[in-house]
């Protein structure tokens, strides 16, 4: 399948949306229940700590914590974001999940490494949802923190559309970069994934689809080959 660059991801959700008719919450409603369904067939052992960044991956992440909750799995947040910084789709996933019983720590600008240490302890898996298709460049604090200390920690990670600090469309890491176990990437395989920089970080890439139209994604798909 052809790699898909952050322009053509971003294409492909406004035109589902534009052209489809298809609300872009319901998209990252099937993002995020298609990890989770993914998580529950990895096989699911002690806790699992969604850590979510302030953009849409971090809303896909919120997603995922709901429906593991619902599934009744152990599950825990934590959002390397002050609420306030979210907006749309995102904003209101963390709503929703604010009004159940999930536990969420919130780090805000300033990384307590002993209050993650704490939170990551006893985890059986680590969600990966810091960082989407959109990052370029470097890797800010919290979250340069947050992935190291994930990375430090020998937990299996689960990258949600694409390892946090690894750029979409070059497959070159940061400094900070997720390695994660499994790569559960969204409609297609992004077109850094074949460069062999971004080897050590992937895993065992898996493709999920977010419910929008063949005909489009295949279109789109073509175009990008």
């Amino acid at each position: 399948m052809p790699g898909l660059t952050r322009e053509l991801a971003r294409e492909i959700d406004r035109r589902a949306v534009e052209e489809y008719g298809l609300p872009s919450l319901v998209l990252m409603e099937n993002a995020g229940r298609g990890v989770c369904d993914r998580l529950f067939q990895f096989g699911l052992v002690g806790r699992v700590v969604v850590c979510c960044g302030p953009g849409n991956n971090g809303g896909d992440g919120f997603v995922v914590a709901r429906h593991l909750d619902l599934r009744c799995a152990s599950v825990s947040v934590c959002v390397f974001a002050e609420p306030e910084r979210f907006t749309g789709d995102a904003a209101i996933n963390l709503a929703v999940l604010r009004k159940t019983d999930v536990p969420i720590e919130f780090f805000g600008r300033a990384f307590d490494a002993a209050r993650f240490e704490r939170s990551l302890h006893g985890a059986g898996h680590v969600v990966d949802a810091l960082l989407g298709t959109g990052f370029q460049g470097t890797v800010r604090e919290p979250i340069s923190q947050a992935i190291d200390a994930i990375n430090a920690s020998g937990r299996p990670v689960i990258a949600v559309d694409l390892p946090s600090g690894l750029d979409c469309d070059t497959g070159e890491p940061s400094v900070h970069t997720i390695r994660a176990r499994h790569t559960l990437t969204f409609v297609g395989p992004k077109c850094g994934f074949a460069a062999i920089a971004a080897q050590p970080f992937l895993g065992a890439v898996h493709v999920l689809d977010i419910g929008a139209p063949r005909k489009l994604t295949d279109e789109v798909l073509r175009r990008g080959s």
